[in-house]
Parts: structure tokens; C-alpha cells; sequence
């Protein structure tokens, strides 16, 4: 089943990485300040900031991709439904296919 051709994604769908890039740079912020405060050295500032920033993005990644997908989702993927290889509704997928 392909997805929906005229489908337009919410705002709230286009914003979403921008939500994560967002959150990532107030923790890199914080902890350069914190750091700039500490050691008045801007060396170990930019590498603090640059490593929180990086870690907190690939932290939230990974979290974003915890969550299990919503039926839009789903259709975005392409995937189907859990009926459509066989198993039951509601039922998980079996392993062995």
C-alpha cells in the first residue's frame, strides 16, 4: 500500500526536527555558560557545548525512534496494517516470517 499522494504534513509534523535541533542548543547554551563561568577558558567551552549539542540530539533520536508510529506515520512509511500479513487484530507479528 504506497501512502496517500496528496498528503500534506501539519505543521506540527514539518517543525518536529526543528523542536529537537532547539533542544539540543539550549543544552549546549547552558552548558557553554556554565563552562565559560567555570573555567573562562573558551576551548573547553566550544568542546563542552559542542559535545552536550551532540549528544543530546542523538539522544533524542533515539528516543523519537522508541516511540512506536501512529496510524499517520504508519501510512507515511508505507507500511500496512497488522492484518494484512496474516496476523490477527491486535495481535503482534509472529517472528518466523
Amino acid at each position: 500500500m504506497s501512502p496517500q499522494p496528496d498528503h500534506q504534513p501539519s505543521r506540527r509534523e514539518l517543525l518536529r526536527p526543528v523542536e529537537y535541533v532547539g533542544g539540543a542548543a539550549i543544552a549546549a547554551v547552558f552548558v557553554g555558560i556554565i563552562a565559560l563561568a567555570g573555567t573562562r577558558d573558551w576551548t573547553i567551552t566550544l568542546i563542552g557545548a559542542g559535545a552536550v549539542f551532540i549528544i543530546v540530539l542523538v539522544m533524542l533520536a533515539l528516543l523519537q525512534m522508541a516511540i512506536k508510529p501512529d496510524a499517520s506515520e504508519r501510512a507515511e512509511l508505507g507500511d500496512g496494517q497488522p492484518g494484512d500479513r496474516g496476523d490477527g487484530p491486535g495481535e503482534p507479528p509472529t517472528r518466523g516470517h
